[in-house]
């Protein structure tokens, strides 16, 4: 049966990888790439739902995708980056980051989940981030990325919890890519552990192994790049 992979994002260091990798793979008959930057048919802006719905129904055309991966996110643009304190908290910005990292994300699954296969074991798979875990939060800050990470676990985790009922074996994830060198990155990588800034295409195929071994029962989950299962 013909298949095909979506990624959300394809612009981007992690999505373009992604993308060159799923091909170089050759497990895909078709590998169709979206984002904001690319024009025509293939233009997706995650604050537009009239581009996702027509990503979507241009999808729809070829082979049911077995693979849906969201490679977004925003952590800082131009003079905004992530709040330190309370007192940095803005309301545009807030709701600016949450369009990106949370509403969009949604707005793809309510397009795209609809167009999984119901046989097999299709994946629905969103970069997350390990600072979006309530659990695992030690530290505080970050408080617009942080929060919109974690509405977007929770939103996963419903939607997992619908999709079972039309689809007992379709598999919806999280996945933290740990820190990649990219733009989203960049301003912060001083911080990172020797040997724990991955090239894009690194991270990419180490996303690839982990959703090659999900199994129905993860759906719902949230994995690093390791395979660990990140508490919510």
């Amino acid at each position: 049966m013909a298949k095909a992979a979506v990624i959300i994002g394809a612009s981007g260091g992690i999505g373009q990888a992604m993308a060159d990798a799923i091909e170089e793979e050759g497990g895909h008959d078709r590998v169709w790439r979206f984002a904001r930057s690319f024009t025509g048919e293939h233009h997706l802006d995650l604050t537009d739902e009239a581009s996702i719905a027509a990503a979507a129904a241009l999808v729809a055309t070829g082979p049911a995708p077995t693979l849906v991966f969201v490679a977004t996110g925003l952590l800082h643009q131009g003079e905004r980056g992530p709040e330190k304190a309370m007192r940095d908290l803005d309301p545009e910005w807030l709701a600016r980051v949450y369009a990106v990292n949370t509403i969009g994300p949604a707005l793809v699954a309510k397009h795209f989940l609809p167009l999984l296969p119901r046989t097999g074991e299709p994946v629905f798979a969103a970069l997350s981030a390990r600072v979006g875990s309530i659990a695992d939060n030690k530290m505080g800050g970050w408080h617009g990325y942080r929060a919109s990470k974690a509405a977007l676990n929770m939103l996963l985790r419903n939607f997992a919890i619908e999709a079972k009922r039309k689809s007992e074996r379709a598999i919806i994830v999280g996945l933290h890519p740990g820190t990649v060198d990219t733009g989203l990155s960049k301003p912060f990588q001083a911080n990172v552990a020797p040997g724990k800034l991955f090239d894009a295409e690194r991270a990419a195929l180490q996303l690839l192994d982990v959703i090659e071994g999900l199994k129905p029962v993860d759906s719902g989950k949230i994995f690093a790049w390791d395979g660990e299962e990140i508490p919510f």
